[in-house]
């Protein structure tokens, strides 16, 4: 063993002993780790050592296209968000959730097939609310419902190459290792690099590797998901201990949900030729008509008889979230004024705001035309929400209360101004996108349009999904000031830093030599044997170290020890791919289940009893559907 593959295995058994310890953040970690590996390859003489090639490519990590490929797909999940597409979904589920099963089989498989086309922890944050939502509806422990929501996001990423960090880097990271391999075949003939490609016939020439494309993951993950969502959903959720189902009801999305606006009844809409004593029971009490308002701009108590018509204007009583959903699906609309109020002050900072009017509050005991004054017309009252009194006036007739919940559109600068002037509290931010029109059909559109071009190979998969997210800016759907929310910056620093630390493993041999090892304590075994051995490791390093780390370091492994056996590599990358994945033991091993953690109520020891069935069902089924689609 040599001083720089000496070098580089104590920074690796370091750097995993930081990220178990998990008193640093793993970004963190990640930094001192690319660090350490510098200053060790300066002790052991810069140029002629062999742990970091070219020192001033050192930060080159942040821009491989792995790291690329991750931040375009989080915030391509913020676009689809946007566009309306898991409103449509959600309101899809709501009748499937009054029988156990189904709601969680539901909420399973919707989750899903979203991890198959978005980042699964994007997709998981989508369907929280969902799922806290329909479980207190239902008065059902939000505990039974998590955690299968979560597994279920997990394996949903395994179908394509976008859905999990590890499928993208596995990725690229095989076009990266075999053209390493076919360098040191033709640098030096008799390096095992060399003897691979002799032992396989492939001629070095014609030999141009790829990387894994968008659907190569899906034969595997696919069925993966599959048996996996079933397992979870029919039988899975019954080993959660019951001690740890948190009290139906007890996780409150939304602290406030009476709020008061005006709506109009445009040509189209569901609500014609209805009573107005039947809305409340049609919405499934998410909306209640309090107001008629008149032509004239008189407030009216509304004659429950009375049967709705084209153009009249009710004030209702909805929560802002529950109602984009309800304008999208009973095709309700904003009053004009208000809709031309929006309009007029919407530009790139938009935002939604949700105050409350405290005691020092100069709003207290003044209206709407006092709010416009003070604010320079800069904003727009959108909603008013008071609790335990009801309201009975129009929005420009309501004076302002102490508690008194307002809901204000407008730029993002002077909502923040004019709250801190009005000395209001702002409430904990959620998703509110009243009066943003939904823009579903161009969403998938531009979505599937560069998922096209990535496969067919006429672009990239890096520079489609940034045309993607060009396309999204400039239609509107993800404004500027969203673009970078949704990236999960510590996952981007993970990977750019450690992935001059994987390629160290190969530059030095170090990983050639870790795989020599395994083969011979492996000796005689068969080869699936040696693949699910593989698949294992790699799923036990992923339920305690981040699942990204893990891929960057066995997936160099696992293409040493495809060497050393002289067999294809690829079949090694996809039992890496499928186990750093596969993290179910525990909440820290991946995003998805350190998300439900708290809002399902679950202990640290809860996550192995559903996951350690499934990691072994994985395991079984996994092993030969990869020699089957990616034989020896």
């Amino acid at each position: 063993m040599t001083h720089d593959q000496l070098a580089i295995l104590c920074i690796i058994i370091i750097t995993f002993s930081l990220f178990i310890w998990s008193k640093w953040r793993y970004d963190i970690v990640s930094i001192i780790a690319l660090c350490t590996l510098f200053i060790m390859d300066q002790v052991l003489g810069g140029e002629t050592s062999t742990l970091i090639m070219d020192p001033s490519n050192i930060f080159l990590g942040f821009g491989h296209p792995a790291v690329i490929t991750v931040a375009a797909v989080l915030i391509i999940s913020r676009a689809l968000r946007n566009s309306g597409v898991v409103d449509v979904i959600s309101r899809q589920i709501m009748p499937l959730s009054k029988y156990q099963t189904a709601h969680i089989s539901s909420l399973s498989a919707v989750v899903s097939i979203f991890s198959a086309i978005m980042n699964n922890v994007g997709a998981l944050a989508l369907m929280l609310p969902v799922a806290l939502k329909t479980s207190a509806k239902q008065k059902r422990s939000p505990s039974v419902i998590l955690m299968p929501l979560a597994f279920a996001s997990i394996l949903g990423g395994m179908i394509t190459m976008i859905g999990t960090p590890p499928n993208i880097i596995i990725s690229t990271l095989r076009k990266t290792l075999y053209l390493e391999l076919k360098t040191q075949a033709i640098e030096n003939n008799t390096s095992p690099a060399a003897k691979y490609f002799d032992a396989r016939n492939i001629d070095l020439e014609q030999f141009h590797p790829e990387v894994f494309g968008m659907l190569d993951f899906s034969p595997v993950g696919g069925i993966i998901a599959i048996i996996g969502v079933l397992f979870v959903a029919l039988i899975g959720w019954k080993l959660i201990p019951k001690e740890s189902f948190k009290k139906a009801g007890a996780e409150s999305m939304f602290s406030i949900d009476e709020y008061i606006t005006e709506i109009r009844i445009p040509k189209g809409c569901a609500f014609i030729n209805r009573k107005i004593s039947e809305i409340e029971k049609y919405t499934e009490d998410r909306l209640t008509i309090i107001r008629y308002i008149a032509q004239n701009g008189k407030i009216y108590p509304p004659q429950h008889d009375r049967i709705i018509e084209e153009e009249d204007i009710f004030q209702i009583q909805a929560d802002p979230v529950d109602l984009k959903l309800m304008m999208d699906e009973y095709g309700l609309r904003l009053t004009k004024k208000m809709r031309e109020r929006i309009d007029h002050l919407k530009d790139d900072g938009t935002a939604f705001k949700e105050v409350l009017i405290i005691p020092d509050s100069p709003l207290v005991n003044r209206n709407r035309t006092y709010f416009r004054r003070r604010t320079s017309n800069s904003l727009t009252l959108m909603a008013v929400a008071r609790q335990g009194k009801p309201i009975r006036k129009r929005l420009g007739d309501v004076i302002f209360h102490v508690g008194d919940v307002l809901l204000l559109q407008g730029n993002i600068g002077n909502l923040d101004d004019n709250i801190s002037s009005l000395n209001m509290a702002p409430l904990a931010q959620r998703e509110v996108q009243v009066g943003v029109f939904s823009r579903i059909s161009l969403a998938l559109l531009i979505f599937v349009s560069a998922i096209v071009l990535s496969m067919s190979g006429m672009l990239p998969t890096t520079l489609a999904f940034v045309g993607a997210i060009l396309l999204y800016i400039f239609t509107g759907i993800l404004p500027i000031r969203e673009l970078y929310q949704n990236v999960d910056w510590p996952i981007i620093v993970l990977l750019a830093a450690m992935i001059p630390v994987s390629d160290a493993l190969q530059t030095t041999g170090s990983s050639q030599l870790i795989a020599e090892f395994m083969v011979g304590i492996t000796d005689g075994l068969p080869n699936a044997i040696i693949l699910a051995i593989i698949m294992v490791l790699t799923m036990s390093l992923s339920d305690i170290i981040n699942n990204a780390a893990t891929a960057l370091i066995m997936a160099p492994i696992s293409v040493g020890i495809a060497v050393s056996m002289g067999v294809s590599a690829d079949p090694f990358l996809m039992a890496v791919a499928v186990g750093a994945s596969c993290a179910f033991l525990t909440p820290i091993g991946h995003q998805c289940n350190a998300l439900i953690l708290g809002p399902g109520g679950y202990k640290f020891s809860d996550y192995w009893r559903m996951g350690l069935p499934l990691e072994i069902i994985i395991v079984i089924a996994g092993t030969p559907l990869i020699l089957y689609f990616w034989p020896f």
